[in-house]
Protein backbone atom coordinates (compact mmCIF):
# COMPACT_ATOMS: atom_id res chain seq x y z
CA UNK A 1 0.00 0.00 0.00
CA UNK A 2 1.62 3.23 -1.23
CA UNK A 3 0.39 6.44 0.41
CA UNK A 4 0.68 9.85 -1.20
CA UNK A 5 2.14 12.62 1.02
CA UNK A 6 0.28 13.06 4.29
CA UNK A 7 2.76 15.45 5.92
CA UNK A 8 1.92 18.98 7.11
CA UNK A 9 1.60 21.09 3.99
CA UNK A 10 -0.11 24.23 2.67
CA UNK A 11 -1.37 21.93 -0.13
CA UNK A 12 -0.05 24.03 -3.00
CA UNK A 13 0.53 20.77 -4.88
CA UNK A 14 -1.61 18.08 -3.21
CA UNK A 15 0.86 17.63 -0.36
CA UNK A 16 3.97 17.39 -2.54
CA UNK A 17 4.98 20.68 -0.93
CA UNK A 18 6.08 19.38 2.46
CA UNK A 19 6.39 21.75 5.40
CA UNK A 20 7.40 19.11 7.99
CA UNK A 21 8.64 15.63 7.07
CA UNK A 22 8.21 14.21 10.58
CA UNK A 23 4.52 14.78 11.24
CA UNK A 24 1.01 14.25 9.83
CA UNK A 25 -1.18 17.04 8.47
CA UNK A 26 -4.29 17.58 10.64
CA UNK A 27 -6.33 17.03 7.45
CA UNK A 28 -5.47 13.35 7.76
CA UNK A 29 -4.98 12.78 11.47
CA UNK A 30 -2.02 12.49 13.83
CA UNK A 31 1.23 10.60 14.19
CA UNK A 32 -0.61 8.24 16.52
CA UNK A 33 -3.13 7.58 13.73
CA UNK A 34 -0.27 6.83 11.33
CA UNK A 35 1.27 4.41 13.83
CA UNK A 36 -2.07 2.65 14.27
CA UNK A 37 -2.63 2.43 10.51
CA UNK A 38 0.82 0.89 9.96
CA UNK A 39 0.21 -1.64 12.73
CA UNK A 40 -3.26 -2.52 11.39
CA UNK A 41 -1.86 -2.96 7.88
CA UNK A 42 0.88 -5.29 9.10
CA UNK A 43 -1.69 -7.33 11.02
CA UNK A 44 -3.45 -7.93 7.69
CA UNK A 45 -0.31 -8.93 5.84
CA UNK A 46 0.03 -5.58 4.05
CA UNK A 47 3.22 -3.57 3.75
CA UNK A 48 3.18 0.23 3.73
CA UNK A 49 5.26 2.47 1.45
CA UNK A 50 5.15 6.22 2.02
CA UNK A 51 5.89 9.01 -0.41
CA UNK A 52 9.15 10.88 0.18
CA UNK A 53 9.64 14.26 -1.52
CA UNK A 54 13.37 15.08 -1.51
CA UNK A 55 13.75 17.35 -4.55
CA UNK A 56 12.02 20.30 -2.90
CA UNK A 57 10.29 21.42 0.26
CA UNK A 58 7.34 23.71 0.79
CA UNK A 59 8.09 27.42 0.92
CA UNK A 60 6.53 27.15 4.40
CA UNK A 61 9.24 24.75 5.57
CA UNK A 62 11.24 26.17 8.47
CA UNK A 63 14.42 25.94 6.41
CA UNK A 64 13.06 28.07 3.59
CA UNK A 65 11.56 30.58 5.98
CA UNK A 66 15.00 30.88 7.56
CA UNK A 67 16.54 31.31 4.10
CA UNK A 68 14.16 34.16 3.30
CA UNK A 69 15.10 35.88 6.54
CA UNK A 70 18.84 35.43 5.95
CA UNK A 71 21.18 37.36 3.69
CA UNK A 72 22.48 36.24 0.27
CA UNK A 73 25.40 33.86 0.68
CA UNK A 74 24.27 32.71 4.14
CA UNK A 75 24.34 29.12 5.33
CA UNK A 76 20.53 29.16 5.38
CA UNK A 77 20.39 29.92 1.67
CA UNK A 78 22.97 27.26 0.88
CA UNK A 79 20.34 24.60 1.63
CA UNK A 80 18.45 25.70 -1.50
CA UNK A 81 19.40 26.89 -4.99
CA UNK A 82 19.72 30.67 -4.76
CA UNK A 83 21.48 32.65 -7.49
CA UNK A 84 21.97 36.23 -8.59
CA UNK A 85 20.15 37.18 -11.75
CA UNK A 86 21.51 38.09 -15.16
CA UNK A 87 21.45 41.38 -17.02
CA UNK A 88 21.27 44.93 -15.61
CA UNK A 89 20.64 44.87 -11.84
CA UNK A 90 20.23 41.08 -12.07
CA UNK A 91 16.69 41.56 -13.34
CA UNK A 92 16.70 38.45 -15.55
CA UNK A 93 16.49 34.88 -14.20
CA UNK A 94 19.82 33.04 -13.74
CA UNK A 95 19.03 30.74 -16.71
CA UNK A 96 16.22 29.87 -19.10
CA UNK A 97 14.82 26.88 -17.22
CA UNK A 98 11.06 26.48 -17.16
CA UNK A 99 8.84 24.99 -14.48
CA UNK A 100 7.28 21.60 -15.20
CA UNK A 101 3.96 23.24 -14.30
CA UNK A 102 4.48 26.14 -16.72
CA UNK A 103 6.21 29.50 -16.53
CA UNK A 104 9.75 30.31 -15.35
CA UNK A 105 11.51 28.01 -12.87
CA UNK A 106 12.85 31.02 -10.93
CA UNK A 107 11.24 33.51 -8.55
CA UNK A 108 12.92 36.75 -7.49
CA UNK A 109 13.03 37.96 -3.90
CA UNK A 110 12.87 41.62 -2.80
CA UNK A 111 16.63 41.56 -2.07
CA UNK A 112 17.28 40.76 -5.75
CA UNK A 113 18.27 37.10 -5.55
CA UNK A 114 16.36 34.33 -7.33
CA UNK A 115 15.47 30.84 -6.10
CA UNK A 116 14.93 27.74 -8.23
CA UNK A 117 11.67 25.79 -8.28
CA UNK A 118 11.36 23.17 -11.03
CA UNK A 119 7.72 22.84 -10.01
CA UNK A 120 5.52 25.44 -8.27
CA UNK A 121 6.96 28.61 -6.73
CA UNK A 122 5.81 27.18 -3.39
CA UNK A 123 8.19 24.23 -3.91
CA UNK A 124 11.78 25.57 -3.74
CA UNK A 125 14.42 23.05 -4.88
CA UNK A 126 16.87 21.81 -2.29
CA UNK A 127 20.63 21.95 -2.87
CA UNK A 128 21.75 18.33 -2.70
CA UNK A 129 25.40 19.35 -2.90
CA UNK A 130 24.95 20.60 0.68
CA UNK A 131 25.97 17.97 3.31
CA UNK A 132 23.33 19.31 5.71
CA UNK A 133 20.56 18.43 3.23
CA UNK A 134 21.90 14.89 2.84
CA UNK A 135 22.16 14.37 6.60
CA UNK A 136 18.64 15.70 7.13
CA UNK A 137 17.07 13.20 4.75
CA UNK A 138 18.98 10.28 6.22
CA UNK A 139 17.43 11.26 9.55
CA UNK A 140 13.97 11.54 7.95
CA UNK A 141 14.37 8.02 6.54
CA UNK A 142 15.30 6.72 10.00
CA UNK A 143 12.31 8.49 11.56
CA UNK A 144 9.80 6.62 9.38
CA UNK A 145 11.69 3.33 9.29
CA UNK A 146 11.73 3.34 13.08
CA UNK A 147 7.94 3.80 12.99
CA UNK A 148 7.60 0.64 10.91
CA UNK A 149 7.16 1.77 7.33
CA UNK A 150 8.39 -0.77 4.81
CA UNK A 151 9.84 1.63 2.29
CA UNK A 152 9.61 4.80 0.27
CA UNK A 153 8.42 5.87 -3.14
CA UNK A 154 10.88 8.63 -3.98
CA UNK A 155 9.31 11.58 -5.78
CA UNK A 156 11.28 13.11 -8.69
CA UNK A 157 14.11 10.70 -7.98
CA UNK A 158 15.96 11.82 -11.11
CA UNK A 159 15.95 15.52 -10.24
CA UNK A 160 17.95 15.96 -7.04
CA UNK A 161 21.30 16.82 -8.62
CA UNK A 162 21.55 19.69 -11.09
CA UNK A 163 24.40 20.31 -13.52
CA UNK A 164 26.90 22.44 -11.59
CA UNK A 165 26.92 25.37 -14.03
CA UNK A 166 23.10 25.52 -14.28
CA UNK A 167 23.55 25.90 -18.02
CA UNK A 168 20.75 27.09 -20.28
CA UNK A 169 18.82 24.35 -22.02
CA UNK A 170 17.54 25.23 -25.46
CA UNK A 171 15.67 22.00 -26.14
CA UNK A 172 12.06 21.41 -24.99
CA UNK A 173 12.22 20.84 -21.26
CA UNK A 174 10.27 17.66 -20.73
CA UNK A 175 10.27 15.87 -17.40
CA UNK A 176 11.71 12.89 -19.29
CA UNK A 177 15.50 13.00 -19.38
CA UNK A 178 16.32 11.94 -22.96
CA UNK A 179 15.93 9.29 -25.62
CA UNK A 180 19.42 7.84 -26.07
CA UNK A 181 21.84 6.37 -23.55
CA UNK A 182 24.66 8.80 -24.34
CA UNK A 183 22.61 11.75 -25.57
CA UNK A 184 23.10 15.00 -23.63
CA UNK A 185 20.56 15.19 -20.87
CA UNK A 186 18.79 18.28 -19.59
CA UNK A 187 20.96 19.83 -16.86
CA UNK A 188 18.17 19.48 -14.31
CA UNK A 189 17.37 15.76 -14.84
CA UNK A 190 19.12 12.39 -14.45
CA UNK A 191 22.56 13.66 -13.49
CA UNK A 192 24.99 10.92 -12.50
CA UNK A 193 25.38 12.36 -9.00
CA UNK A 194 21.95 11.12 -7.91
CA UNK A 195 23.26 7.57 -7.71
CA UNK A 196 25.66 8.38 -4.87
CA UNK A 197 22.66 9.56 -2.82
CA UNK A 198 20.70 6.36 -3.38
CA UNK A 199 23.66 4.14 -2.59
CA UNK A 200 23.85 5.85 0.80
CA UNK A 201 20.11 5.43 1.32
CA UNK A 202 20.31 1.75 0.37
CA UNK A 203 23.03 1.15 2.96
CA UNK A 204 20.75 2.72 5.56
CA UNK A 205 17.75 0.57 4.60
CA UNK A 206 19.84 -2.59 4.50
CA UNK A 207 20.74 -1.99 8.15
CA UNK A 208 17.10 -2.48 9.19
CA UNK A 209 15.56 -5.86 9.92
CA UNK A 210 13.06 -7.27 7.46
CA UNK A 211 12.56 -6.30 3.85
CA UNK A 212 12.58 -2.56 3.15
CA UNK A 213 12.20 -1.06 -0.32
CA UNK A 214 13.14 2.05 -2.30
CA UNK A 215 11.02 2.79 -5.38
CA UNK A 216 12.12 5.48 -7.84
CA UNK A 217 9.76 7.83 -9.58
CA UNK A 218 12.32 8.54 -12.30
CA UNK A 219 11.02 9.84 -15.62
CA UNK A 220 14.07 8.51 -17.43
CA UNK A 221 14.51 7.10 -20.91
CA UNK A 222 15.77 4.89 -22.39
CA UNK A 223 15.43 1.72 -20.31
CA UNK A 224 19.20 1.34 -20.05
CA UNK A 225 19.49 4.60 -18.14
CA UNK A 226 16.52 3.79 -15.93
CA UNK A 227 18.19 0.48 -15.03
CA UNK A 228 21.02 2.42 -13.37
CA UNK A 229 18.61 3.36 -10.59
CA UNK A 230 18.01 -0.29 -9.70
CA UNK A 231 21.57 -1.59 -9.64
CA UNK A 232 22.22 -3.99 -6.72
CA UNK A 233 23.39 -1.24 -4.33
CA UNK A 234 20.77 1.40 -5.21
CA UNK A 235 16.98 1.36 -5.51
CA UNK A 236 14.95 -1.86 -5.53
CA UNK A 237 12.38 -0.76 -8.14
CA UNK A 238 11.77 2.08 -10.61
CA UNK A 239 8.49 2.88 -12.31
CA UNK A 240 8.61 2.03 -16.01
CA UNK A 241 7.17 5.18 -17.57
CA UNK A 242 8.40 4.28 -21.04
CA UNK A 243 5.95 1.38 -20.82
CA UNK A 244 3.14 3.62 -19.55
CA UNK A 245 3.72 6.02 -22.46
CA UNK A 246 3.92 3.34 -25.17
CA UNK A 247 1.31 3.37 -27.92
CA UNK A 248 -1.37 0.69 -27.99
CA UNK A 249 0.03 -1.25 -30.95
CA UNK A 250 1.60 -4.68 -31.09
CA UNK A 251 5.02 -3.44 -32.34
CA UNK A 252 5.22 -0.67 -29.71
CA UNK A 253 4.22 -2.99 -26.88
CA UNK A 254 6.62 -5.73 -27.99
CA UNK A 255 9.51 -3.26 -28.27
CA UNK A 256 9.03 -1.62 -24.87
CA UNK A 257 8.46 -4.90 -23.02
CA UNK A 258 11.55 -6.46 -24.60
CA UNK A 259 13.75 -3.40 -23.95
CA UNK A 260 12.55 -3.13 -20.37
CA UNK A 261 13.20 -6.77 -19.50
CA UNK A 262 16.63 -6.76 -21.12
CA UNK A 263 17.67 -3.58 -19.33
CA UNK A 264 16.61 -4.65 -15.83
CA UNK A 265 17.85 -8.22 -16.35
CA UNK A 266 21.30 -6.73 -17.02
CA UNK A 267 21.44 -5.40 -13.43
CA UNK A 268 19.53 -8.25 -11.77
CA UNK A 269 16.44 -6.21 -10.91
CA UNK A 270 12.72 -6.73 -11.60
CA UNK A 271 10.93 -4.59 -14.15
CA UNK A 272 8.21 -2.45 -12.56
CA UNK A 273 5.10 -2.11 -14.72
CA UNK A 274 2.55 0.69 -14.37
CA UNK A 275 -0.34 1.96 -16.52
CA UNK A 276 -1.85 4.75 -14.40
CA UNK A 277 -0.90 7.00 -11.50
CA UNK A 278 -1.75 10.34 -9.92
CA UNK A 279 0.14 12.32 -12.59
CA UNK A 280 -1.27 10.97 -15.86
CA UNK A 281 -4.60 10.57 -17.59
CA UNK A 282 -6.19 7.33 -16.39
CA UNK A 283 -5.53 4.61 -18.93
CA UNK A 284 -9.24 3.86 -19.31
CA UNK A 285 -9.40 7.30 -20.97
CA UNK A 286 -5.87 7.63 -22.32
CA UNK A 287 -6.25 4.52 -24.47
CA UNK A 288 -9.46 5.93 -25.89
CA UNK A 289 -7.73 9.00 -27.31
CA UNK A 290 -6.92 9.22 -31.04
CA UNK A 291 -3.21 8.92 -30.18
CA UNK A 292 -3.24 6.34 -27.42
CA UNK A 293 0.08 6.95 -25.72
CA UNK A 294 0.67 8.73 -22.42
CA UNK A 295 -0.14 12.37 -21.68
CA UNK A 296 1.74 13.26 -18.50
CA UNK A 297 0.14 16.70 -18.17
CA UNK A 298 -3.51 15.87 -18.74
CA UNK A 299 -5.95 16.54 -21.57
CA UNK A 300 -5.43 20.09 -22.81
CA UNK A 301 -7.95 22.74 -23.76
CA UNK A 302 -9.32 21.93 -27.21
CA UNK A 303 -7.96 18.36 -27.22
CA UNK A 304 -10.30 15.63 -28.51
CA UNK A 305 -12.24 13.80 -25.83
CA UNK A 306 -11.66 10.09 -25.17
CA UNK A 307 -13.93 7.41 -26.60
CA UNK A 308 -15.13 5.92 -23.29
CA UNK A 309 -16.15 2.49 -24.61
CA UNK A 310 -12.97 2.05 -26.65
CA UNK A 311 -10.84 3.28 -23.76
CA UNK A 312 -12.34 0.85 -21.26
CA UNK A 313 -12.07 -2.10 -23.67
CA UNK A 314 -8.41 -1.35 -24.32
CA UNK A 315 -7.72 -0.61 -20.65
CA UNK A 316 -9.03 -4.02 -19.63
CA UNK A 317 -6.90 -5.68 -22.31
CA UNK A 318 -3.83 -3.65 -21.32
CA UNK A 319 -4.28 -4.47 -17.63
CA UNK A 320 -4.59 -8.18 -18.30
CA UNK A 321 -1.50 -8.02 -20.52
CA UNK A 322 0.47 -6.13 -17.85
CA UNK A 323 -0.51 -8.46 -15.02
CA UNK A 324 0.88 -11.41 -16.98
CA UNK A 325 4.36 -9.86 -17.29
CA UNK A 326 7.25 -10.92 -15.04
CA UNK A 327 8.27 -8.27 -12.54
CA UNK A 328 6.30 -5.99 -10.22
CA UNK A 329 2.92 -4.46 -11.08
CA UNK A 330 1.55 -1.28 -9.52
CA UNK A 331 -2.18 -0.52 -9.56
CA UNK A 332 -3.51 3.00 -9.12
CA UNK A 333 -6.61 3.46 -6.97
CA UNK A 334 -9.76 3.18 -9.08
CA UNK A 335 -8.29 1.44 -12.10
CA UNK A 336 -9.70 -1.84 -10.77
CA UNK A 337 -13.12 -0.22 -11.24
CA UNK A 338 -12.35 0.87 -14.81
CA UNK A 339 -12.59 4.53 -13.79
CA UNK A 340 -12.13 7.03 -16.62
CA UNK A 341 -10.56 10.46 -16.32
CA UNK A 342 -12.95 13.12 -14.98
CA UNK A 343 -12.73 15.45 -17.98
CA UNK A 344 -15.53 17.86 -17.06
CA UNK A 345 -14.34 19.24 -13.73
CA UNK A 346 -15.54 22.83 -13.29
CA UNK A 347 -12.63 25.23 -13.58
CA UNK A 348 -13.29 26.74 -10.17
CA UNK A 349 -12.71 23.32 -8.55
CA UNK A 350 -9.25 22.77 -10.07
CA UNK A 351 -6.37 22.53 -7.60
CA UNK A 352 -3.41 21.43 -9.71
CA UNK A 353 -0.91 24.33 -9.94
CA UNK A 354 -0.51 23.48 -13.64
CA UNK A 355 -3.89 25.12 -14.29
CA UNK A 356 -2.81 28.54 -13.05
CA UNK A 357 0.85 28.39 -14.11
CA UNK A 358 -0.09 27.41 -17.68
CA UNK A 359 -2.45 30.41 -17.79
CA UNK A 360 -5.43 28.06 -18.06
CA UNK A 361 -4.16 26.29 -21.18
CA UNK A 362 -3.52 22.94 -19.43
CA UNK A 363 -6.17 21.40 -17.21
CA UNK A 364 -3.57 19.49 -15.20
CA UNK A 365 -3.90 16.29 -13.20
CA UNK A 366 -7.01 16.81 -11.09
CA UNK A 367 -9.04 14.57 -13.40
CA UNK A 368 -7.22 11.44 -12.26
CA UNK A 369 -7.27 12.40 -8.56
CA UNK A 370 -11.02 12.57 -7.96
CA UNK A 371 -12.14 10.36 -5.02
CA UNK A 372 -13.21 6.91 -6.17
CA UNK A 373 -16.81 5.64 -5.88
CA UNK A 374 -17.51 2.96 -3.28
CA UNK A 375 -21.32 3.02 -3.03
CA UNK A 376 -23.47 4.15 -5.94
CA UNK A 377 -26.29 5.64 -3.86
CA UNK A 378 -24.33 7.11 -0.92
CA UNK A 379 -23.21 10.73 -0.46
CA UNK A 380 -19.96 11.29 -2.38
CA UNK A 381 -20.33 7.63 -3.43
CA UNK A 382 -19.40 6.54 0.09
CA UNK A 383 -16.16 8.50 0.17
CA UNK A 384 -17.38 10.78 2.99
CA UNK A 385 -20.47 11.75 4.97
CA UNK A 386 -21.56 14.48 2.51
CA UNK A 387 -21.32 15.22 -1.20
CA UNK A 388 -18.53 17.71 -0.52
CA UNK A 389 -15.64 15.54 -1.67
CA UNK A 390 -12.37 17.42 -2.07
CA UNK A 391 -12.75 17.25 -5.86
CA UNK A 392 -16.29 16.90 -7.28
CA UNK A 393 -17.28 13.49 -8.65
CA UNK A 394 -19.24 13.17 -11.90
CA UNK A 395 -22.77 11.71 -11.81
CA UNK A 396 -21.75 9.09 -14.38
CA UNK A 397 -19.47 7.41 -11.86
CA UNK A 398 -22.34 5.64 -10.10
CA UNK A 399 -22.08 2.83 -12.66
CA UNK A 400 -18.42 2.28 -11.70
CA UNK A 401 -19.05 2.10 -7.94
CA UNK A 402 -17.59 -0.86 -6.10
CA UNK A 403 -20.96 -2.07 -4.85
CA UNK A 404 -22.20 -2.23 -8.46
CA UNK A 405 -19.30 -4.49 -9.47
CA UNK A 406 -18.58 -6.81 -6.54
CA UNK A 407 -19.66 -10.34 -7.37
CA UNK A 408 -20.79 -9.35 -10.88
CA UNK A 409 -19.29 -11.69 -13.49
CA UNK A 410 -17.47 -9.80 -16.20
CA UNK A 411 -17.11 -6.56 -14.20
CA UNK A 412 -13.75 -4.82 -14.29
CA UNK A 413 -13.39 -5.30 -10.54
CA UNK A 414 -13.89 -9.06 -10.78
CA UNK A 415 -11.52 -9.21 -13.78
CA UNK A 416 -8.77 -7.67 -11.63
CA UNK A 417 -9.50 -10.05 -8.74
CA UNK A 418 -9.30 -13.05 -11.07
CA UNK A 419 -6.10 -11.82 -12.69
CA UNK A 420 -4.40 -11.08 -9.38
CA UNK A 421 -5.34 -14.50 -7.99
CA UNK A 422 -4.01 -16.27 -11.09
CA UNK A 423 -0.88 -14.12 -11.13
CA UNK A 424 -0.09 -15.24 -7.61
CA UNK A 425 -1.07 -18.90 -8.11
CA UNK A 426 1.06 -19.25 -11.26
CA UNK A 427 3.96 -17.12 -10.01
CA UNK A 428 3.79 -14.89 -13.08
CA UNK A 429 5.79 -12.15 -11.39
CA UNK A 430 8.84 -14.43 -11.40
CA UNK A 431 8.70 -15.27 -15.12
CA UNK A 432 10.38 -15.97 -17.45
CA UNK A 433 8.60 -14.58 -20.51
CA UNK A 434 9.04 -16.34 -23.87
CA UNK A 435 7.62 -14.76 -27.03
CA UNK A 436 5.62 -16.98 -29.37
CA UNK A 437 4.59 -14.25 -31.83
CA UNK A 438 5.28 -10.54 -32.18
CA UNK A 439 3.61 -9.42 -35.39
CA UNK A 440 1.93 -6.18 -36.38
CA UNK A 441 -1.45 -7.17 -34.92
CA UNK A 442 -1.03 -9.98 -32.36
CA UNK A 443 1.30 -10.56 -29.40
CA UNK A 444 1.59 -14.00 -27.81
CA UNK A 445 3.93 -15.17 -25.06
CA UNK A 446 4.19 -17.80 -22.36
CA UNK A 447 4.95 -17.30 -18.70
CA UNK A 448 5.23 -20.28 -16.33
CA UNK A 449 2.97 -22.57 -18.34
CA UNK A 450 0.34 -19.96 -19.10
CA UNK A 451 -0.12 -18.47 -22.59
CA UNK A 452 -1.10 -14.83 -23.06
CA UNK A 453 -2.52 -13.49 -26.33
CA UNK A 454 -3.47 -9.88 -27.10
CA UNK A 455 -5.20 -9.04 -30.38
CA UNK A 456 -4.53 -5.47 -31.56
CA UNK A 457 -5.88 -6.11 -35.06
CA UNK A 458 -9.30 -5.85 -36.66
CA UNK A 459 -9.68 -9.56 -37.50
CA UNK A 460 -10.61 -12.13 -34.81
CA UNK A 461 -7.83 -14.55 -33.83
CA UNK A 462 -8.78 -18.20 -33.14
CA UNK A 463 -7.41 -19.96 -30.07
CA UNK A 464 -5.79 -23.38 -30.42
CA UNK A 465 -8.16 -26.34 -30.30
CA UNK A 466 -8.72 -27.48 -26.72
CA UNK A 467 -7.42 -24.26 -25.15
CA UNK A 468 -8.61 -23.76 -21.56
CA UNK A 469 -9.38 -20.06 -21.05
CA UNK A 470 -8.49 -18.84 -17.55
CA UNK A 471 -9.20 -15.13 -18.03
CA UNK A 472 -10.33 -12.83 -20.83
CA UNK A 473 -10.64 -9.06 -20.89
CA UNK A 474 -13.87 -9.30 -22.92
CA UNK A 475 -16.23 -12.13 -23.92
CA UNK A 476 -14.96 -14.36 -26.72
CA UNK A 477 -16.89 -15.24 -29.85
CA UNK A 478 -16.63 -19.00 -29.55
CA UNK A 479 -12.89 -19.67 -29.72
CA UNK A 480 -12.12 -16.32 -31.40
CA UNK A 481 -10.33 -13.42 -29.67
CA UNK A 482 -11.72 -10.08 -30.85
CA UNK A 483 -10.07 -6.71 -31.33
CA UNK A 484 -8.46 -5.15 -28.25
CA UNK A 485 -8.85 -8.29 -26.16
CA UNK A 486 -6.31 -10.16 -24.01
CA UNK A 487 -6.75 -13.83 -23.09
CA UNK A 488 -4.88 -16.09 -20.67
CA UNK A 489 -5.16 -19.77 -21.50
CA UNK A 490 -3.59 -23.21 -21.13
CA UNK A 491 -3.24 -25.90 -23.77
Amino acid sequence: MWLSPFYPSPQADAGYDVADYRDVDPLFGTLADADKMIAEAKARGLRVIVDLVPNHTSSRHRWFEAALAAAPGSAERQRYVFRDGRGPQGAQPPNDWQSVFGGPAWTRLPDGQWYLHLFDSGQPDLNWDNPEVRAEFLDILRFWLDRGVDGFRVDVAHGLIKQADLADWQEPQEILSGQEVDQPRPPMWDQDGVHEIYREWRRLLDGYAGERVLVAEAWVEPAERLARYVRPDEMHQAFNFEYLLASWTAPAQYAVITRSLEATDSVGAPTTWVLSNHDVVRHASRLGLPVSGGRPNGIGIGDPQPDAALGLRRARAASLLMLALPGSAYLYQGEELGLPEHTTLPDEARQDPTWERSLHTQRGRDGCRVPIPWEADAPSYGFGPTDASWLPQPPSWAEYALDRQQGVPGSTYELYRTALRLRREHGLGRGPLRWLSSGDEVLTFTNRGLTVLTNFGAAPVPLPAGAEVLAASAPLDGDAVGTDVTVWYRG
